[in-house]
């Protein structure tokens, strides 16, 4: 038998409004007492009947989710957290895949727009004009970066943090000659880790060689065109950051290629811990972003958003990376 909001309340004895606020995302309901309430729906299976609510609510019960890469392993983890969090509180996803294209984007959006979601979670792709997203029609939130948009809340972690702490494990492994491989020149969160690069080396009074610092895609091609070309010009790294962990994989693949012996003679280190970096085989040193976690909150704003009568007001959410050392880099003497 199907679990009701009743069942939820007697399980985890509170009153049969409080899991209704709750489910709902509405105010008065205690930040644990709400995940206490959160967890036993999950456990239960819970699943909101959809066509009564939309009838009070007057929604399509619909949101979407705009990424610019489905063959990224980032982004799937991403995605459960949303799709999870929405299914809670009686919304469907429809998921859409940009592919790093601002026109397709764009197109995306208007058509969205068209079929009346409710709300919209945005990871923007490269090259977006941002006057674009001036006065969108419906509401939405971000998972990364524009520079210039301030009117929507957003869910990022601390990338300059995160470069620093890539950066800073690698010196203290006892690398000194760091490069940075990153992603899309243009690319937010590229600078961001970029910049957190140049902090680490700077507070280690390590000089900045601009020759060591590359650009290209998030794709593992780049990494290891990238490295091939430092290997190739003789200014051979003795470590790289690589902008997230498929970049990485490629530096990785083209270094063991060219017999460089990691993590003895060559560290790397990416960013994003996604699943493939924990495998055996890899054991790749990365930064860990809390990738479920980000989709959960996500939802949790745009919910609020809307809501304008609750005091949907824009926030920021910033969360804290952490570092995940595993085997392409030497340990830190303690």
């Amino acid at each position: 038998m199907q679990a009701t909001i009743k069942d939820i309340a007697k399980k985890a004895g509170v009153s049969y409004a409080t899991v209704s606020r709750a489910l709902n995302g509405r105010r008065g309901v205690k930040d644990d007492t709400r995940e206490l309430i959160l967890e036993v729906a999950r456990n239960m299976g819970y699943q909101p009947n959809a066509i009564a609510r939309g009838l009070v609510l007057k929604h399509t019960r619909t949101l979407a989710l705009v990424i610019p890469d489905i063959t990224n392993p980032f982004f799937p983890e991403i995605t459960r957290g949303v799709e999870d969090t929405a299914s809670l509180q009686g919304y469907s996803v429809f998921l859409c895949n940009s592919h790093w294209d601002a026109k397709k984007e764009k197109l995306y959006l208007n058509t969205l727009q068209e079929k009346r979601v409710d709300g919209i979670i945005l990871h923007t792709s490269n090259n977006v004009e941002e006057d674009q997203y001036t006065n969108f029609k419906i509401p939405m939130v971000l998972l990364n970066k524009i520079s210039s948009v301030v009117e929507y809340s957003s869910v990022e972690v601390d990338n300059v943090r995160g470069g620093f702490l890539a950066t800073k494990h690698l010196i203290e492994a006892g690398y000194r000659k760091i490069a940075f491989i990153g992603g899309t020149e243009n690319s937010p969160s590229n600078a961001e880790r970029k910049e957190g690069y140049k902090l680490a080396l700077k507070q280690h009074r390590i000089p900045l060689d601009e020759r060591l610092i590359m650009s290209g895609s998030f794709k593992s091609e780049s990494g290891y065109e990238n490295m091939k070309k430092l290997i190739d010009s003789g200014n051979i790294p003795d470590a790289v950051f690589g902008g997230n962990d498929v970049i990485a994989l490629g530096v990785l693949h083209c270094a063991q290629e060219h017999g460089l012996r990691v993590p003895d003679d060559f560290g790397i280190i990416g960013f994003d811990d996604i699943p493939y970096a924990s495998l055996p085989q890899i054991q790749l040193t990365t930064i860990e972003q809390p990738k479920y976690q980000m989709g959960r909150y996500a939802v949790d704003l745009l919910i609020k958003a809307l809501r304008p009568e609750e005091g949907g007001e824009v926030k920021r959410i910033i969360l804290e990376p952490k570092l995940k050392a595993r085997k392409t880099t030497r340990e830190v003497p303690r």
